[in-house]
């Protein structure tokens, strides 16, 4: 079991996380706390991090997302919209941007666009997201959105969890 904190600059969150490897996959147990409220919420991954499900809950609320082949239920609705997505990323958790750089095993100087199923929060909503990763060097990722000009290079671990992502978080454990 590994646990890593975040600390949100834009923001003002801290992220307190555990990640365990399980037979059936990984497990990611999360808590994000803002200045209003507290999140929590489960995701489960294959181990090859390959987006199964996630239970999102705050304040009452609750949003759950889950891919099952190319189909998407979000709070038990299917979700048309989203089936080119293989992921989710949540706004406020850097850990979500593990999901693609593990799935897409991309070499140094290689580029993958991809859409992902974005978890806004406070909202608790669900929306496609076109990003773009590009590996930039053994431990940087040059992650841009393709419908804005919002662009950052990622620095991770050696097993892809966010270390630096600037302006955005850093982690506290390291």
């Amino acid at each position: 079991m590994r646990k890593i904190i975040w600390k949100g600059l834009e923001a003002s969150t801290r992220e307190s996380c555990q990640i365990k490897s399980e037979s059936h996959g990984v497990v990611v147990e999360s808590v994000i706390q803002d200045k209003t409220e507290t999140y929590t919420y489960t995701l489960h991954a294959t181990h090859d991090w390959e987006f199964r499900d996630i239970t999102i809950r705050a304040n009452g609320r609750k949003l759950e997302v889950r891919r099952t082949g190319e189909v998407w239920e979000v709070s038990g609705q299917l979700r048309s919209d989203l089936q080119e997505a293989y992921e989710v990323d949540i706004s406020a958790s850097p850990p979500s941007n593990t999901l693609p750089i593990r799935r897409l095993h991309l070499a140094v100087g290689v580029s993958a666009d991809i859409t992902t199923a974005y978890i806004r929060i406070p909202e608790l909503d669900v929306v496609t997201d076109p990003q773009r990763y590009t590996r930039i060097s053994q431990n940087e990722y040059l992650y841009e959105s393709r419908d804005s000009d919002f662009r950052r290079t990622v620095t991770v671990d050696g097993e892809g969890l966010v270390i630096e992502y600037p302006g955005l978080f850093i982690r506290e454990d390291t």
